[in-house]
């Protein structure tokens, strides 16, 4: 007969960890997109050299591993500058520059994907530049960057599993500490698992159903 010593309060405490994934995963996503938007399109619109820095600095930031991000920045928070900052601060603020370096690459190739033709006839009927781009350019480019853009908030929310290294008692950490304390790993893995589903497949259905009804337009 199967039996566990899981109870409805350690049930709650899952849930709670599940919130704070769900919180730290929508401040970055919905930041980093923002911040995202607005590097791809200067990085689309002035060109490599003029970019170089901010290319930098996107790039280094895809490149080193996110725990490593959020290591230097929680220690150079607290050693360096002396600020006393949350972990939870910290590591909205990583997962932030993390996701819009991605979402720069994201945004600039779904620009660089509208025909310069259909551009250069919305500037010919006289459309100004922010005109052009709000009702021509990103319409046509969000279609473009929707699939990879669900993506990568899926993907973000998978990695914000990394932030119990600033302290931070998101969904897995608390999945450990039960695992710990009742020595069940099998099942809380398993509960662990069902949740990050809940939380991840209503999105992609959502993302499918975007990306289905766009291609129908």
């Amino acid at each position: 007969m199967f039996d566990t010593a899981l109870t409805v309060q350690d049930m709650v405490f899952l849930a709670k960890g599940a919130g704070i994934t769900l919180l730290v995963t929508a401040i970055a996503v919905v930041l980093g997109t923002c911040l995202g938007i607005i590097f791809g399109i200067f990085r689309f619109q002035v060109g490599p050299w003029w970019a170089a820095p901010l290319t930098f600095v996107l790039d280094v930031s895809r490149s080193i591993p996110l725990l490593i991000q959020l290591v230097l920045a929680n220690a150079f928070m607290g050693m360096v500058l002396k600020l006393k900052m949350s972990g939870f601060t910290v590591a909205c603020g990583v997962l932030t520059l993390y996701t819009a370096a991605y979402c720069a690459e994201i945004v600039r190739g779904a620009v660089g994907a509208v025909p310069f033709t259909t551009r250069r006839a919305a500037r010919s009927l006289g459309l100004s530049w922010w005109q052009d781009m709000a009702y021509i350019v990103m319409p046509l480019a969000t279609r473009v960057a929707l699939p990879s853009w669900i993506g990568l908030a899926l993907g973000v929310m998978k990695d914000s599993a990394l932030v119990y290294i600033v302290q931070v008692t998101e969904l897995l950490k608390s999945t450990q500490i039960l695992i710990t304390r009742l020595q069940e790993p099998l099942l809380l893995l398993m509960i662990c698992g069902a949740f990050y589903f809940v939380i991840s497949f209503p999105i992609a259905r959502f993302g499918g159903y975007l990306e289905k009804r766009w291609s129908n337009d």
